[in-house]
Order: structure tokens, then C-alpha cells, then sequence
């Protein structure tokens, strides 16, 4: 059995439809890049999987339990994590207070909370930034943070939206390293990303969609030389 199994997923915002008919699993220990061009419907999806709004129709299944229409805490409680394309932490609180509100969700006391806190701050490379303000760190170093807030919640599939919008080139091979370190540590990973080397070089396999419908799903060597995902990007047939 799959790990999540999105079924028929349709989404519309009045007469706009942003996803339509979307249907992928993802199985356990797997990375699932989700590609496709500016508005295809990948934050959407996002969405829907998480609970922030609900599908218009189709079903999300997460180890067999039907999700939808559950709220985005208890999405969170059954163990499905995001992060946000446009970072959103608590800016006027500290690295390590941002990360141990998160992980309040498994740990109640607080010097349980603080403690996977700084064990977390440590992985992502923010150990040295735990008593700064969230709003004094680099935007790379938010990226990380988001994660870290993130894995607090002890999640089984982790939700990345664009980790690697606005890094440099150091960055971006930093943060791929470490998505692939957390999926080795038993966490199965979504990932939208426009830094399609990345995504490639980090997948097991890659779904694509286009204007909210799905036009591929296979591993990346088949991802690149297929003619339907080559023309959504560039608009145009090769050969």
C-alpha cells in the first residue's frame, strides 16, 4: 500500500480550474518531485494534501484513511509536514522558540521540546543561530529553519515547496544534500522545485503537471526525453 494515494483530485476557484483529475501515489522511503510550469497547480495540490482548503472533488488517501476534509492540524497529527514556497516564520521570535512550538505537537514538556529542537537546529546547520531572531537570518537560513520546524512535528511524508527559490549555486547543492539526508532517515518527501537539476539529480521518480492536469509520471531519465513535459516548458517540439 502506498504511503499517500491521491485519487481524481479537482480543485476550482470559482470558473478557474487549478488542478484537475490529479492522481499519483507515493510510496515509503520514496523522493516524488512535482514539476511543471509557473501555475500548473503544484502549491495547489500542495494544499489540498495538507488541508488548507478543501477539493472540489476526489479523495487523499494517507495509509489507506480518506484525509479530506480533515484540518490542517490534524492533517499535521497524522503525519504530514510542509513547508512554505514564501517562508513564514515567527519573526519576532527566536530560531529555537520557532522550532520548539513545532515540536510541542510530540514532545509537551517544554525541555523535551527544546531538546529536539536543538537537535534539529544542529542537523540543519543552525545550531550557531539558535539565540538569534528569526527575522535577523539569511533567507537561506530560513529555508532551513522552515524545514526544521517542519521535521519537529515528526512527520511520515514531508511536504517541500521550492526550498531552493533564491539560493546560489553553494546553496542549492547544500540543500540537496540535505533533502536526500532526511528521506534517508525515514522521511518520504514531496518536492516541488523550478531548479529542475536539482529535482533530477534527488528523485525517485517525477510527476509533471500542466495547467492542473498530470502529463508524466516516471523516473527522471524518462522525465527528460519526454516530448509532452519538453513542450510544457519550452513551448515547442524537439526534434
Amino acid at each position: 500500500m502506498a504511503l499517500l494515494a491521491v485519487e481524481g483530485l479537482t480543485k476550482y476557484f470559482g470558473g478557474l480550474r487549478a488542478v484537475h483529475d490529479l492522481s499519483f501515489e507515493v510510496r515509503e522511503g520514496e523522493i516524488l518531485g512535482l514539476i511543471g510550469p509557473n501555475g500548473a497547480g503544484k502549491t495547489t495540490a500542495f494544499n489540498l494534501i495538507a488541508g488548507f482548503i478543501e477539493p472540489t472533488r476526489g479523495r487523499i488517501f494517507l495509509e489507506g484513511e480518506n484525509i479530506v476534509g480533515m484540518k490542517p492540524y490534524a492533517v499535521t497529527r497524522r503525519g504530514i509536514a510542509r513547508t512554505f514556497q514564501i517562508v513564514k516564520p515567527f519573526r519576532k521570535l527566536t530560531v529555537l522558540e520557532n522550532v520548539t512550538l513545532a515540536a510541542f505537537l510530540q514532545f509537551p514538556s517544554r525541555p523535551e521540546a527544546e531538546a529536539e529542537a536543538r537537535r534539529l537546529l544542529e542537523k540543519m546547520g543552525l545550531g550557531a543561530k539558535i539565540p538569534t531572531l528569526a527575522s535577523d537570518l539569511t533567507l537561506s537560513e530560513q529555508k532551513r529553519l522552515e524545514i526544521a520546524r517542519a521535521l519537529a512535528t515528526r512527520p511520515k511524508l514531508l511536504l517541500l515547496d521550492e526550498p531552493m527559490g533564491g539560493l546560489n549555486a553553494t546553496e542549492i547543492e547544500q540543500a540537496s544534500a540535505l533533502v536526500c539526508d532526511i528521506c534517508k532517515e525515514g522521511v518520504t518527501i514531496i518536492w516541488v522545485e523550478h531548479v529542475l537539476k536539482a529535482i533530477m539529480n534527488c528523485s525517485n521518480r517525477v510527476v509533471v503537471v500542466d495547467q492542473g492536469v498530470k502529463i508524466a509520471d516516471a523516473p527522471p531519465g524518462e522525465i527528460v526525453e519526454n516530448q509532452k513535459v519538453i513542450s510544457a516548458y519550452l513551448g515547442t517540439k524537439r526534434g
